[in-house]
């Protein structure tokens, strides 16, 4: 990918910081499975509200299984649901919302999808029954693909974010729409990450005001709250375990032991803002394959993400 082609502007200084990551990274981290191969990175610093961010991309285009990254996508189509009163907001939707970024229920984000597709999962459909279901909830994917953010696109690497989120493998029309070899399974890149995070916080998300205060609400992490201390969390043992204390974050982490399906398997992600005083906010997406950082090195996320305060935050 070519820096005119990003959303972000090139800074001689961000970028020699960040080669300088990618290219330690496996030095550092080579015991704990982790390749040039199996991980990309974006790195964005917020500028003054107007101005694009400075960027760096290592392999952002890598195109993967994005395990719970993709309930962010969900959360912004959601919330632009309910501001164009295509769905009504209740009480019930305003718990999985905040219960599938705040815990990553796999049930509360399948039941948001069903609200916005206006589709239920489960058992065989066939003819025009299954192809009305699907067109229904390839709504997912055209709600991005309808925005100005070509990093979604086919420019990119097509990305998809159509299937539900499963423990274990598919059964009945889940799985024919991911088809016999997996071929459709969800699909993300890290600039298609980045991207939405950064315009959640720029202000260029098709949220209103409130809507988009409420996404930024929902995906803040309290360090110091009562959530904090119970599992499931997702900071501890993602890149947020290493941020600083003082500093303030929002995140969205995923992660896939194995599932029964190896095509779903062994990988870990973490889309990070963090705001530390004297210091520009920087959003970070990483997406990992392998066992080793995945499962068998729990602590390595959050060593990563404190070598990437230590580089950036400065």
């Amino acid at each position: 990918m070519k820096a005119t082609e990003m959303f972000f502007k090139t800074d001689a200084d961000w970028s020699d910081r960040c080669e300088t990551i990618a290219t330690e990274l496996v030095d550092r981290f080579a015991d704990k499975g982790l390749r040039s191969d199996n991980f990309g990175f974006v790195a964005l610093r917020e500028n003054n509200l107007g101005q694009p961010p400075d960027g760096f991309a290592y392999r952002g285009d890598w195109r993967c299984y994005p395990c719970s990254l993709v309930k962010v996508f969900h959360l912004v189509h959601a919330l632009n649901a309910i501001d164009t009163g295509q769905v009504v907001d209740d009480d019930e939707l305003s718990r999985a919302m905040r219960d599938m970024i705040l815990w990553s229920s796999n049930t509360g984000t399948n039941y948001v999808i069903d609200i916005i597709t206006e589709t239920t999962g489960d058992t065989m459909l066939f003819g025009a029954d299954f192809d009305d279901w699907r067109d229904r909830r390839e709504g997912l994917n055209r709600f991005y693909t309808s925005t100005p953010w070509p990093e979604f696109g086919p420019d990119f690497a097509q990305c998809n974010i159509t299937q539900k989120l499963m423990d274990d493998i598919r059964y009945g029309r889940e799985a024919q729409y991911a088809g016999s070899s997996g071929q459709y399974l969800n699909a993300l890149t890290p600039i298609a990450g980045a991207r939405l995070f950064y315009e959640i916080f720029s202000g260029n998300v098709p949220l209103s005001v409130p809507a988009r205060q409420r996404a930024q609400d929902i995906l803040l992490r309290d360090r110091t709250s009562v959530e904090a201390a119970l599992p499931h969390f997702q900071v501890d043992k993602f890149l947020g375990g290493g941020v600083p204390d003082e500093a303030r974050l929002w995140s969205k982490a995923g992660q896939n032991s194995w599932t029964g399906d190896e095509r779903a398997s062994y990988y870990k992600h973490d889309l990070i803002r963090v705001d530390l005083p004297g210091s520009a906010p920087v959003i970070l997406c990483l997406m990992t394959q392998g066992k080793g950082v995945c499962e068998d090195h729990p602590m390595a996320f959050p060593e990563i993400g404190q070598f990437f305060c230590d580089k950036l935050m400065i």
